[in-house]
């Protein structure tokens, strides 16, 4: 049976939010976008028109589709230029990787459990769809462009993964909200979508707010059953390590070790991004202000890459206990800390 989504879906299947703009056109980039003057972008821009329409004056005419789409990649359609947002997007994690390097922390090479949901959708060539939940890390504010949030990030690694796949991953991050406020659009946002697998990154906005960490909990751990309720997998993210959340320390604290306990007692998966980052800045001697913003605590594009990176081997690793037949015992099958 075929699925129909309200929003937020790819033609390439993984690519989340063509649609809604959430992927920058790809013949400007990031950085020529800020750093060239409007007026002079312009009067490049048609000065190689002027150039392009000139050799065109002098080319015989295209008899096929196919060369067409060789010629003018316009012509590709929202299918090709997808592929090439994939593409694009795999290069610019390989570039920022380059200049520091993404490790994860020594000894951190347990996956979170099995995906078994996600495993099964895959094996019998199903479409998976993927909702990434959350504030405004999943948003992904303090990226410069938005193919370099966490979500986008994900699915590009996913696609190289899996390039045979029907994947799509949807970006249903809102900055600033805590639990009580997603639970609020949980139906809407998430369960009608019928997702394979729900990533849900929770608790700092509640650190931030002085919120009572017990509350959040409890409110994640009722969230978490309605989503397995329609057979989904889920993977719990706590807050990052950055200074505005180290300034709560305590909150923080008892923060990551109860949704580490609500992903135990729920037998679903976690992502433990503050000990991930903390690892980079005292264990990997990596600066704050590499992997964060100006602002004390969003994340930067190296931060969002590296994050995604981690969680996306991970991920690969949890399906592969099942899809490749390893033997998983039954009271792990479904928790693992990383």
């Amino acid at each position: 049976m075929s699925r129909h989504y309200p929003f937020c879906l790819s033609t390439l299947r993984i690519v989340c939010a063509v649609g809604l703009g959430l992927l920058m056109p790809v013949s400007v980039s990031p950085l020529l976008a800020q750093t060239t003057p409007p007026q002079v972008a312009q009067q490049a821009a048609l000065s190689d028109s002027a150039k392009a329409a000139s050799k065109n004056e002098q080319k015989p005419p295209v008899e096929n589709a196919a060369a067409t789409a060789a010629v003018n990649p316009a012509a590709k359609g929202i299918t090709g230029k997808a592929i090439d947002k994939v593409k694009e997007v795999a290069k610019s994690a390989s570039d920022i990787f380059s200049r520091v390097p993404c490790q994860p922390p020594k000894g951190a090479n347990k996956t979170m459990g099995s995906l078994p949901h996600v495993a099964s959708r895959l094996v019998a060539g199903d479409p998976v769809v993927i909702v990434a939940f959350g504030s405004s890390s999943t948003q992904g504010y303090g990226s410069t462009a938005p193919e370099f949030t966490y979500p986008n990030r994900l699915a590009a690694q996913l696609r190289r993964k899996y390039p045979t796949a029907d994947i799509t991953v949807i970006n249903a991050g809102k900055g600033g909200e805590d639990a009580s406020e997603m639970m609020k659009r949980l139906q809407t946002a998430v369960i009608d979508l019928r997702p394979d697998l729900v990533i849900w990154q929770v608790g700092t906005n509640a650190v931030l707010r002085n919120l009572d960490p017990g509350e959040t909990a409890k409110l994640v751990e009722d969230g978490v059953t309605r989503i397995q309720a329609v057979g989904a997998d889920v993977v719990l993210i706590d807050p990052q390590y950055s200074p505005r959340v180290n300034e709560h320390a305590e909150s923080a604290g008892r923060m990551t070790k109860l949704l580490g306990y609500v992903a135990q007692l729920r037998k679903v998966g976690i992502f433990p991004r503050f000990a991930v980052m903390k690892d980079w800045h005292e264990g990997q001697s990596i600066p704050i202000e590499n992997f964060v913003i100006s602002d004390g605590l969003h994340m930067s594009d190296w931060g969002y890459a590296c994050f995604a990176q981690l969680l996306g081997d991970d991920i690969i690793r949890s399906v592969g206990q099942i899809k490749l037949g390893v033997h998983v015992p039954a009271d792990v099958r479904t928790y693992r800390p990383m």
